[in-house]
């Protein structure tokens, strides 16, 4: 396995950290005796940075992780954090609530479920609108010095949330979407981060599936599955999209690798400050994401991936208009 650090300060992770909402939300019916052997495969390739969130199934996928990594050394993994988000016991998305009493309740029910004394890297889901980012980072600050919290993160941030919150404390990362098919950070995200000394760590790496070489017209969904009503995945626009995925697999095939592993490293190759999260739901998924890391594109190859997929290619939003409102990053 290879290592990154996340922004100048940061921890060392793996090069690729496994996203694990899949396993328990988002894309339809999972298996959870996959789902626990998928994390520990994960764990025997040398990956240490997991991923999660204390609204993904509203707490499930917290308690998946804990139970999975109940034997494991606490230092022999990372756990990022994502907290804030409200749903109901319909799975309705109810909003942000990121004041700083809301905060540290948060890290309480998510440090028991995890069966952990401390998170990583602990961040706000999303932008409350009602709180200044200040606040909320300010608890996060009472947290690491109180020892549960070793990490600020931040997610889907813009510019100068991300300047505001980096003054109170050190960001370590931003987690935000990435991929050949998504390249908003690059204009001006990216950059400030860059400057900063803040890392990226990249969901979305394979745009939930849609580039991954694996996805076709003819695949059912169910309606608990995200991409049921992602646009990206309706109509005209997939079949735009599965067009530019066809012009991928070409290049991909031409160096004996898969879909799925060309557009991982390609986001690999977009900067040592850059770590993707794969959403392997499976073994099969997980050890074909890790042939990425074999893979070093040359100038020749990635003109030819630019060529294919060039930026603002995709057809359609990343998410709903509901969905996209929510991002300070799109703002």
């Amino acid at each position: 396995m290879m290592f990154r650090t996340l922004g100048r300060n940061g921890p060392k992770v793996s090069a690729i950290g496994l996203g694990c909402m899949g396993m328990s939300d988002m894309y339809g019916a999972n298996d959870r005796t996959e789902s626990i052997a998928t994390i520990h495969a994960a764990l025997d390739a040398g990956i240490t940075l997991l991923d999660t969130g204390d609204f993904y199934g509203m707490g499930h996928n917290e308690l998946l992780l804990g139970e999975a990594l109940a034997a494991m050394p606490r230092d022999s993994y990372q756990l990022s954090v994502k907290f804030g988000a409200q749903r109901g016991p319909d799975g309705a998305w109810l909003g942000y609530d990121e004041r700083p009493a809301a905060v540290k309740t948060a890290l309480a029910y998510s440090l028991k479920r995890l069966r952990t004394d401390y998170i990583d890297i602990y961040r706000p889901a999303r932008l409350d609108p009602n709180v200044p980012i200040e606040d909320t980072v300010g608890a996060i600050a009472d947290l690491v010095k109180a020892g549960y919290v070793r990490a600020l993160g931040l997610s889907e941030m813009g510019v100068q949330t991300i300047r505001r919150a980096h003054a109170v404390l050190p960001v370590a990362d931003l987690q935000i979407e990435y991929s050949l098919v998504t390249r908003g950070i690059e204009a001006a995200i990216l950059p400030a981060c860059r400057e900063l000394g803040i890392g990226i760590t990249a969901y979305g790496v394979l745009s939930r599936g849609l580039i991954s070489g694996h996805w076709s017209k003819q695949r059912n969904t169910d309606g608990r599955d995200f991409r049921t009503h992602s646009p990206r995945f309706q109509g005209a626009n997939l079949d735009h999209n599965l067009a530019l995925v066809e012009q991928l697999r070409a290049i991909a095939e031409s160096r004996g690798a898969s879909t799925a592993q060309l557009a991982i490293a390609w986001v690999l190759a977009r900067g040592d400050d850059i770590v993707p999260l794969v959403g392997a739901r499976t073994r099969k998924r997980l050890q074909e994401a890790l042939g990425s890391l074999d893979i070093t594109l040359g100038a020749e190859e990635l003109e030819a991936i630019e060529r294919a997929v060039p930026p603002g290619a995709a057809a359609g939003e990343r998410y709903s208009a509901q969905g996209m409102a929510s991002l300070d990053s799109e703002r």
